[in-house]
């Protein structure tokens, strides 16, 4: 079974191309208690901000 991430539990998260296009919460998160779903550009400077929660998402490659 594939371990659920928990939306917002974290502040700092690494993602891969695979991952795009970046949304907060992201889809394997349990969105239940989180904020709204929000699209994230991460490709040009491959760092993005949550407006909601304030995660940070780091584009590392792959």
């Amino acid at each position: 079974m594939t371990e659920q991430k928990q939306a917002c539990t974290q502040q700092h998260y690494q993602i891969t191309e695979r991952d795009l296009p970046l949304s907060c919460p992201m889809p394997d998160m349990p969105a239940w208690d989180a904020h709204p779903r929000v699209f994230l550009p991460i490709k040009d400077k491959g760092e993005a901000h949550c407006p909601y929660c304030g995660a940070i998402f780091t584009l590392r490659a792959s």
